[in-house]
């Protein structure tokens, strides 16, 4: 069956105090994505972002981000006041997220509400605590004894509890206590109120896309508590890191930095912990959109230390097994594979043995010196259509940076008369290709240009800020949206 989507990450809601969140603008959104007919809401992963702000670099795999609890529900729960919450700085651009604001004031109002809430008196609380305790007493504990040592990550730290020995593990659980359980306290409420929304959405017969990145953050309770699962040395120093190697959009390839796997021992464990934190994506998402798919069948490696990713290697990946394994364990799950650059016969040959549908993006197609797979007359009908990711620019943007022959067969295959008309012509091209399903970033319905761009990849500072503005999405809007999906049989069933 044909549908379609909506990709627009939590962080970009227009909540109020700074930031998107699980707020009543979040069943707005919902409520107009019904109205638009569409079946899905893709959004990026809802973990605690660290360095950068990006949300592929998380401080833990299982965790949500605290930034997206609703405050205004913790004062309709008298946890907080109205007052308390405007005491604080969020940033005073609604058009942009100012992280470091978030992160000085979110912090303070929710410890506040910790301290108001008698939280360990809840039964709901203390169950959730129980249930999640195989990730949430690692991550809680990480956190609050990297909060001691002012940030660092664990590799900085002293090494006995660095290298987690019981007593020092001991020590530190009875010494932050208190910060530990105000963590869990920050999990409990983001999966309240997640889980609430998504309920909401699913009610409404829309499904959550979702993302799981590949890799961890090295600076994260998974690598602290995990060691065993990565490429470390006995100081838990990373032997080796991932990234991409030079290309087309980079001429020193980019360095992610993230520690690799060591997947001999995950085949060893039948790939234990990696069942965990996928069964745990399906709890959070419908579809889950497994990031870097190349990753799993050769990954790149790329020496520690080095400054870019000019001299690394490939090395074989898990392949099938992992996606065999998955099947057995957890039955037939909706996947999206990022199947996105440069593309071996192995990876090809990989994507097709598992079945799922890999993505189009057509602003990879209009390059005039070759036929390209991203054009819509080559597509398959088991594959996701996108005008652009998260990665790209807005459409409108990257149209006007087009070199001008790139141009001129945009305009000829699309049949654009002018720039106004770029936006809603690759839109009528991606939902009238024969994939089964299409994604449109929410910034290419809104006819924005670069400045609505989420995230250029290999840089940092400009990014995951952008905000879609209160009343943007109108009601006029989502009809001239149902409209289009109804004209190609996108229409939610």
């Amino acid at each position: 069956m044909r549908k379609s989507g909506v990709l627009l990450p939590v962080s970009a809601i227009p909540s109020k105090y700074g930031i998107g969140a699980f707020s009543k603008e979040a069943y707005t959104f919902i409520d107009l994505l019904e109205k638009a007919g569409q079946s899905y809401w893709q959004i990026l992963p809802l973990g605690p972002t660290g360095y950068g702000d990006s949300p592929y670099q998380s401080f833990s795999t299982f965790a949500g981000n605290p930034y997206y609890i609703d405050l205004e529900s913790l004062v309709e729960a008298g946890y907080l006041t109205k007052q308390d919450c405007e005491e604080y700085d969020f940033g005073d651009d609604d058009a942009s997220i100012d992280y470091e604001k978030i992160y000085l004031s979110r912090f303070k109002v929710l410890k506040k509400a910790f301290l108001n809430s008698r939280i360990e008196e809840d039964q709901a609380y203390q169950k959730f605590v129980e249930e999640n305790s195989y990730w949430l007493k690692d991550y809680a504990l990480y956190m609050a004894v990297k909060n001691s040592f002012g940030g660092k990550s664990f590799s900085e730290w002293d090494e006995d509890i660095k290298l987690r020995k019981p007593a020092a593990m001991k020590k530190y659980s009875e010494k932050y206590a208190d910060e530990t359980a105000f963590y869990q306290f920050q999990q409990y409420l983001f999966a309240k109120q997640w889980f609430a929304l998504k309920q909401y959405a699913n009610d409404k017969k829309i499904q959550i896309i979702g993302d799981i990145p590949i890799y961890v953050a090295f600076d994260s309770s998974d690598t602290w508590a995990n060691p065993e699962l990565f490429q470390l040395d006995d100081t838990l120093t990373p032997t080796a890191v991932a990234g991409c190697p030079p290309d087309a959009f980079s001429a020193t390839g980019q360095l992610w930095g993230n520690p690799l796997y060591r997947w001999e021992y995950h085949k060893k464990t039948d790939y234990e912990w990696w069942m965990k934190r996928i069964a745990y994506c399906y709890r959070l998402y419908d579809v889950v959109r497994i990031d870097h798919f190349r990753g799993f069948d050769e990954y790149y490696s790329i020496p520690y230390g080095d400054a870019t990713a000019e001299f690394g290697h490939w090395e074989k990946g898990p392949g099938y097994d992992i996606f065999k394994t998955m099947k057995a364990k957890l039955g037939s799950k909706a996947v999206i594979a990022e199947d996105l650059g440069f593309l071996t016969d192995s990876v090809i040959k990989l994507v097709k043995k598992t079945g799922y549908p890999g993505m189009k993006i057509l602003q990879f197609a209009f390059d005039s010196r070759e036929e390209s797979d991203y054009l819509p007359h080559n597509y398959v009908a088991n594959s996701i259509a996108y005008t652009g990711t998260h990665d790209n620019d807005t459409t409108l943007g990257w149209y006007d940076k087009l070199k001008r022959r790139d141009k001129i067969f945009a305009r000829k295959y699309l049949n654009i008369r002018s720039r106004k008309d770029v936006p809603w012509e690759f839109i009528r091209a991606a939902l009238s290709s024969v994939s089964d399903t299409c994604v449109i970033p929410m910034q290419d319905y809104l006819e924005l240009g670069t400045e609505a761009r989420i995230n250029v990849p290999s840089t940092l500072g400009t990014n995951w800020k952008w905000r879609m503005l209160p009343g943007q999405f109108t009601e006029e809007l989502a009809e001239k949206i149902y409209d289009m999906v109804k004209l190609y049989g996108r229409v939610r069933g």
